[in-house]
């Protein structure tokens, strides 16, 4: 049975399309059908008032009035032992129910529940002209989510689905599509020189997406070593660009460092011998 983990924003915005969800989730578990067809209806039968709403609580989100995944934050500061801290921060966060008499209710017992039931965890990407390297909050999400399940002792797959052409959407596995992006845009010489055209903001976009790929790298159980090297390569590896970073934006060039400084205490890059002198 699919759960949902809601933005504040869609929260905020689709309340129309939050109960139908609900309802669809309700008449489902309500049906007469055999356990092994019917893992819902098993789960919810002989239940009632309270114990049979939290029982079939499918949608999570933040609380009323709080937005995020609650993971963001602390990997900007790079304040954390290990990455179930990241993996408590955002259970925390997504722990209030929605849905025909839950709106507001915190249920951090059954969200967490569902994450460790999971088999599988989708995000959706619904337009083009940005990527999930292009902000911290696509790792929040869906880092923070793997983070959550591997505190929990699971470890359900990942994809990252690219539904900005309604007529040919795209599935990929999350690490597929992060390695996509740092060789298709972030590691591009070809998008890296039109960011040079920019000056100190294109040394800021350019140093987000090595940001971007720490948060990933922080939340993930897989290692991303050779994302990073191909980062690193194109960016501070690259004489040019590491002179225009340090020109342009030296605030930016500071991040950059201490981004490939931290993938690997927490998680994942170790930089080649040769790359150490330049991180320092």
């Amino acid at each position: 049975m699919s759960r949902l983990r809601i933005s504040g924003l869609f929260r905020d915005a689709f309340e129309a399309q939050i109960a139908l969800f609900d309802e669809a989730v309700r008449a489902i578990a309500a049906r007469d059908e055999p356990d092994d067809w019917n893992p819902l209806a098993a789960s919810a039968r002989g239940l009632e008032g309270e114990a049979l709403r939290r029982a079939t609580a499918r949608i999570y989100g933040t609380a009323l009035g709080e937005y995020g995944a609650g993971v963001t934050e602390r990997v900007e500061r790079g304040a954390w032992d290990a990455r179930s801290d990241l993996g408590l921060d955002y259970l925390a966060a997504s722990a209030t129910a929605y849905g025909k008499g839950l709106d507001g209710f915190a249920d951090g017992e059954g969200f967490a529940a569902r994450v460790k039931d999971a088999d599988a965890f989708l995000h959706q990407q619904d337009h083009a002209e940005i990527d999930l390297l292009d902000s911290l909050d696509y790792a929040a999400y869906e880092g923070g989510f793997a983070a959550a399940a591997d505190r929990l002792g699971n470890t359900p797959a990942l994809y990252h689905t690219d539904i900005s052409r309604p007529d040919a959407p795209k599935v990929r596995t999350l690490v597929e599509e992060i390695a996509r992006i740092v060789r298709g845009r972030a590691a591009n010489p070809a998008w890296i020189e039109g960011m040079m055209r920019h000056g100190y903001r294109g040394a800021a976009e350019v140093t987000r997406s090595v940001e971007g790929l720490f948060a990933f790298a922080a939340t993930l159980p897989a290692r991303l070593d050779r994302q990073f090297d191909v980062l690193f390569d194109a960016t501070l590896g690259n004489e040019t660009v590491d002179s225009f970073l340090r020109e342009e934006n030296p605030a930016s060039a500071r991040g950059h460092g201490r981004a490939f400084r931290r993938g690997h205490p927490p998680r994942s890059v170790a930089p080649a011998p040769e790359q150490r002198g330049t991180l320092k």
